[in-house]
């Protein structure tokens, strides 16, 4: 009796598969993994970044090679998705025993007669493929000793997991389309939702993709539908609607590299988690390796306090957009750990330059310098803060010519205490603070307090005081963290351990270090909460005044490119930023206007629930009432008060160049404040001669100028319209005695036509 050739090449090859199974345990043993193995090394592509709670902040792409999601149980996966991947790529799943023999001869036969057939892989060895990257196929299909491999993998799965554990682990390893792998990220990416969520035509796609995960749209969806049509019999189905959302589908992006409201300091988290590894790793690359597999990264941030601080900022970058404003930045700190627990690097949406993390980037901290510079000044006894300074025009000879110093409003309030001047932000008397300390002194000081300056406090002169030199967001707020905790220095933390508990969140490796005498931090911090010192400045009615203790300093740089508003109070040190990534001027935008508004209303939920009281004096500081010696008007330059002294410094009245009975000596305040001796004045052919006049400056009361012994003018004050040559400045008294002298060189065009006249 003749046979068929289904029934001779179904027993041939089963005899065939028989003795292959027999041949080889030895095979199926060695590629054997459990179903829990395979679950435990399953990682994302992406690391969630967690708050200290363990609330999700951020998801990070970590993993540039392929896009999965989390693993996903069976039970959270649609039945229609089940049911789908079922039918399409292994109908009878459930009653074979890792093959199906009704496949294969199937397959056989289309071979034979050249037939196309769905083919003989089930599921169970699709996923032994999966695993065993020697089974993997490659693009020119797999070999055949990769079948028969593939086969006992699949037979041995079958004998050691359940069938629900088979398809849990197919349908989170199983490649979808491009980088895509796993269903949860297939689910998120393709159709914005969870996989539990996936309806029948969603499905359906999914199960297609499988089959031919790059086909173009049109072939998807024609698999698609096909597939719908065996899931729902009887039931009508629209080719054309399936066909108009698959490739609507394939082309969405909605899951995200990252996700979430803390991007920058996610990504400061996962480097510095890198870089211990690296200290403690062999290579660099197994440090990234290890870095990469961790799913879960715990950082030191509070979840509320992100999400309050980034809307804040947005809120009120918003308000400011027609002021020519679009970046933000904010930091929180705490003040005894040193632990970052708000990290807002750029305003997001509303910026065009949302990857650049402002927090760290490099930008003039213009006026936020002067309560480290006065610091430094009381601390070397060179001030006090009711010493006087007076707040007039100068010009400071330097080596590059003359550097003449500025107030924000372009006026000048005349002498006045050290606390007025720093609480009023008052530049001039910054620049006189900075010549008796030198720039060089000062930046050693900043140094010091973890300001990472790229120049030598020469390089950067008297301009230092006004902040010409280049700090970043979070090393300036850790500055002032270091005048909170009473001239101890420590360093930051943005926590970075994977998954570990909130007691184990890390803390500053380093122990705090005194770089600042603890009295002169604690007056420049009385200075900064001192409303009433700010009032010149800033008026009674400040945003800068809180209910609570807080101190605090504002900056606005050159040009007004930033803007800044940092201070602390008894438990935190807030800084913030405002200006343009782009390094591009604000229109307008003041220290009160700015980042003022966004720092008082975090100081406000900080506080909402928590007090805030003054530091308590430490010891060798000094509390004694002083009185001020009267101005030019008659009057005193400042009302009495009560003021703080380190130990030894204290005096109970201040004037102008007071004797020893602390009365006013008109003889010895008559001198010259401006120019200085030695002045070289170039002059310029280009600008008209009438703008070049140079300012002269005095102190006393009835003294008159004269230019190389002639009588010039009357005051305190003149403007003498310079030519070339050498000059004698002299400053006479009420009596006709020169009190004071200085020498000055005029150059320009004028000397080289006069001496070529000889």
């Amino acid at each position: 009796m003749h046979r068929p050739p289904f029934a001779i090449s179904r027993r041939c090859l089963a005899a065939t598969l028989t003795a292959i199974l027999c041949a080889q345990p030895a095979l199926a043993s060695a590629g054997f993994v459990s179903f829990d193995e395979v679950k435990r090394e399953f990682r994302s592509s992406d690391t969630a970044v967690l708050d200290r709670n363990g609330e999700l902040l951020q998801r990070v792409r970590t993993d540039a090679t392929v896009r999965r999601g989390q693993w996903i149980a069976l039970a959270d996966v649609s039945p229609a998705l089940r049911m789908a991947m079922v039918m399409s790529e292994d109908r009878r799943f459930y009653e074979h025993s890792g093959i199906d023999w009704r496949a294969v001869s199937a397959a056989a036969w289309g071979n034979l007669w050249n037939t196309r057939t769905r083919g003989a892989s089930t599921i169970t060895m699709q996923l032994s493929g999966l695993l065993d990257e020697d089974l993997r196929r490659a693009n020119s299909g797999r070999t055949f000793t990769q079948k028969i491999g593939q086969t006992v993998a699949a037979t041995q799965l079958e004998r050691s997991w359940r069938k629900d554990q088979i398809l849990e682990a197919y349908l989170n390893t199983v490649p979808f389309r491009g980088e895509i792998v796993g269903i949860d990220a297939l689910s998120r990416t393709l159709f914005g939702k969870a996989p539990n969520g996936l309806d029948a035509r969603e499905a359906s796609v999914a199960a297609a993709l499988v089959r031919a995960p790059n086909a173009k749209p049109a072939l998807v969806a024609q698999r698609a539908c096909e597939l719908m049509r065996a899931m729902e019999p009887g039931q009508k189905i629209d080719c054309d609607a399936i066909d108009m959302f698959t490739s609507a589908a394939v082309q969405r992006r909605a899951f995200d590299a990252n996700e979430g409201i803390a991007p920058h300091a996610a990504r400061r988290a996962l480097r510095e988690l890198r870089e211990a590894g690296e200290a403690a790793a062999p290579s660099a690359t197994s440090a990234r390796q290890a870095a990469n597999k961790e799913t879960a990264v715990r950082t030191t941030l509070r979840a509320p306090l992100q999400r309050f601080a980034l809307g804040t900022l947005q809120r009120h970058l918003k308000e400011l957009r027609g002021r020519h404003v679009e970046d933000g930045a904010l930091v929180v700190l705490d003040n005894a750990s040193g632990e970052v627990l708000a990290w807002v690097g750029s305003s997001g949406p509303l910026s065009r330059a949302a990857e650049v993390d402002a927090v760290t980037a490099l930008r003039q901290p213009g006026s936020t310098l002067k309560p480290l510079l006065y610091a430094q000044a009381i601390a070397e006894r060179r001030l006090t803060a009711a010493s006087l300074i007076d707040d007039s025009s100068a010009q400071i000879n330097t080596a590059s010519g003359l550097y003449i110093p500025q107030n924000y409003d372009r006026q000048f309030k005349g002498p006045v205490s050290a606390r007025t001047a720093l609480a009023a932000s008052l530049n001039v008397p910054a620049v006189r603070t900075l010549v008796m300390v030198s720039p060089e002194s000062f930046a050693r000081q900043l140094r010091a307090g973890g300001l990472p300056l790229r120049e030598s406090g020469d390089y950067y002169g008297y301009s230092l005081a006004l902040g010409s030199a280049e700090v970043s967001l979070l090393s300036l707020t850790n500055a002032y963290r270091t005048l909170a905790n009473g001239g101890r220095y420590g360093v930051t933390a943005l926590s970075a351990r994977a998954s570990a508990p909130a007691s184990a969140a890390k803390k500053a490796d380093d122990p705090a270090v005194p770089i600042l005498d603890p009295r002169a931090a604690f007056i420049v911090g009385d200075i900064l909460s001192d409303a009433n010192a700010r009032t010149r400045t800033f008026g009674l009615d400040s945003i800068l005044s809180t209910r609570f203790w807080t101190a605090v300093k504002t900056g606005t740089s050159k040009d007004m490119r930033d803007n800044w508003a940092v201070g602390w109070s008894q438990r935190y040190t807030v800084g913030v930023w405002v200006g343009n990534a782009s390094g591009a001027s604000m229109w307008d935008v003041s220290g009160t206007s700015g980042a003022a508004p966004v720092w008082a209303e975090v100081m406000r939920f900080l506080h909402a629930r928590e007090p805030s009281r003054a530091p308590k004096p430490p010891a060798g500081l000094v509390e004694a009432h002083v009185t001020f010696g009267p101005g030019a008007d008659g009057n005193p330059i400042e009302a009495s008060r009560s003021e703080w002294f380190l130990q030894g410094t204290e005096q109970p009245h201040f004037a102008l160049d007071s004797g020893a009975a602390g009365t006013p000596s008109e003889a010895a305040a008559a001198r010259i404040t401006a120019p200085a001796d030695g002045t070289i004045i170039a002059l310029d052919p280009d600008i008209p001669p009438l703008h070049q006049r140079v300012r002269f400056e005095s102190e006393g009361r009835g003294v008159q100028w004269r230019i190389d012994g002639k009588h010039f003018a009357r005051g305190n004050s003149a403007q003498w319209l310079p030519w070339p040559g050498r000059h004698v400045i002299e400053l006479v008294d009420a009596t006709g005695k020169v009190v004071d002298q200085r020498k000055l060189e005029v150059r320009g065009a004028g000397v080289v036509a006069k001496s070529a006249r000889r």
